[in-house]
């Protein structure tokens, strides 16, 4: 069986390549790992038992490149030596030929197994390994080492803690801060769900970016987001405006699960009365036969219209493509955020 860096790159999400030193078995359907010290594990073991959900045949618009060597494998590299985990991999992002070979990775913390089962992530479920103290300072290492102008962080959701991993997302920026001090930090969270006081600690470490993705319009939540509640994460970004409103927030949807242009244009709406600054809007693709399938790949010109709308609504900053996702671009973006409330303010003042 080939490891990871052996294997070839399928543009469609799919079981997630494996690591170097695990053995695994690949089907059309999901991934089981195995590890000669545990037995067979299940990547979504909650999902090993649903029928197989069909969804259309891929359009010609849905293409990426490749990955290939040179800075992509100096990325690779560098992750793998400090023993980090990149949400490139584990949710089997499209884009990782791209952002890998521009030395863009998204660093992904607290462990790669999550305690939500979403029906439309690829990232392990599980019961997680406790917190590693060192990796912030892994982190930051990696940040300064790749050159990064803007980084993103992100982690799984940890359930299992009495703060849900908001006193490791603070070390991590602090980390950063000190080894980079010139990198601005865009962090995508966890909802925090049942952890009083957890939110205001992340907040009040002041990244320069705090997204956290609603992902689909309410009616979907029960079978797309099960473990989430729609209002309560749109609460989340109201009040990271309400405690400091110089902080960009940030938000992303998934579309071509069942959703209708009118529930999207509910969601913009929601999302500018809590102040949200920035909206990414991308297709969703399925990672398994047993995720949530497709209802329908949405046409290139239908998210131009979806970026059209967004702006007239207010939006900072938009983002609509069928391969867009949170971190995609996201340091080009933020310079173009940043600017356009420069734009905003001295509109306000004249």
């Amino acid at each position: 069986m080939r490891n990871r860096e052996q294997l070839q790159w399928d543009p469609s999400p799919g079981p997630r390549p494996l690591k170097p030193g695990v053995k695994g078995a690949i089907s059309a359907g999901m991934a089981t790992l195995i590890d000669a010290r545990e037995g067979p594990k299940a990547r979504h073991p909650e999902k090993q038992h649903r029928a197989d959900n069909p969804s259309p045949r891929k359009p010609d618009w849905i293409r990426v490149r490749a990955p290939a060597g040179g800075v992509f494998a100096e990325t690779m590299a560098v992750v793998r030596d400090k023993k980090l985990v990149t949400v490139c991999e584990e949710a089997s992002c499209p884009n990782i030929g791209e952002c890998w070979s521009q030395k863009h990775a998204t660093f992904m913390i607290m462990g790669e197994v999550c305690t939500r089962a979403c029906s439309f992530c690829n990232v392990s479920t599980g019961k997680p390994a406790p917190l590693d103290a060192d990796e912030p300072r892994r982190v930051a290492e990696a940040t300064a080492a790749m050159g990064l102008s803007h980084v993103v962080v992100t982690s799984v959701d940890r359930d299992d803690l009495d703060d849900g991993g908001a006193g490791h997302f603070v070390a991590v920026i602090k980390a950063i801060r000190q080894a980079s001090p010139a990198t601005t930090i865009e962090i995508l969270t966890p909802d925090f769900l049942r952890k009083e006081g957890a939110a205001e600690a992340v907040i009040e470490a002041r990244p320069d970016v705090f997204n956290h993705n609603l992902e689909t319009v309410p009616r979907l939540y029960l079978s797309i987001r099960p473990g989430a509640r729609y209002f309560h994460s749109l609460r989340l970004l109201e009040r990271v405006k309400e405690r400091d409103p110089a902080q960009f927030t940030k938000s992303g949807l998934m579309v071509g699960l069942g959703e209708t242009k009118e529930e999207v244009m509910q969601v913009m709406d929601d999302m500018r009365s809590a102040g949200i600054d920035f909206l990414t809007i991308g297709q969703y693709l399925q990672p398994s036969p047993k995720h949530a399938g497709v209802d329908r790949y949405v046409r290139p010109e239908e998210f131009e219209a979806y970026e059209t709308i967004a702006y007239a609504k207010g939006f900072l900053m938009v983002s609509a493509t069928p391969l867009t996702r949170s971190s995609h671009h996201a340091g080009e973006d933020f310079a173009k955020l940043r600017a356009a409330r420069a734009r905003q303010l001295a509109e306000a003042q004249a």
